[in-house]
């Protein structure tokens, strides 16, 4: 297992390549073309609504539970202050492509503190090597320590239907 320096190292240059734009937005362009499948069930396109444009905004995130086809959670991985979070909030009801499905209705819940919690702790349970990663990555963007007691805000999208 990497070592925590190492782990901090490459933790730092994913979180310079987070803020790469161009290299962010390759996956929306591989949902575009009907490739999305190819991410399976663990990343999902959000279509969204700017708050003040109104305009429809996207983005890939990771899904970190659920039970899909009938729900996918993420984490924001900037916090409070991710622009998806902030519209999403504002207007809960967005489309979702995940696997094959595309272009499904959702609403958007912010799920408690504790819900939150439980959802976290049974990521790093069934993956612990994954979650080191994605804790230095979140460290690094947020500036603060992170733990399943502690960690940015978690949604769940419940796709219509269900």
């Amino acid at each position: 297992m990497p070592s925590e320096s190492f782990r901090t190292s490459v933790g730092a240059g994913v979180t310079t390549l987070l803020r790469r734009r161009v290299l962010v937005r390759l996956p929306i362009q591989a949902y575009r073309v009907g490739a999305g499948w190819m991410f399976g069930s663990r990343l999902l396109l959000l279509h969204h609504t700017g708050r003040r444009s109104g305009r429809t905004r996207h983005v890939v995130l990771e899904v970190i539970g659920g039970t899909p086809p009938d729900t996918a959670v993420v984490m924001s991985g900037f916090g409070e202050r991710a622009q998806w979070y902030r519209n999403v909030k504002v207007d809960p009801r967005v489309l979702v492509s995940i696997g094959r499905l595309r272009d499904r209705p959702a609403l958007v819940r912010v799920l408690s503190a504790d819900e939150a919690r439980s959802v976290l702790v049974e990521y790093r349970r069934h993956h612990p090597h994954t979650w080191s990663w994605i804790r230095v990555v979140l460290e690094r963007s947020l500036g603060q320590t992170v733990t399943v007691d502690d960690a940015p805000p978690v949604v769940e999208f419940r796709l219509d239907g269900s």
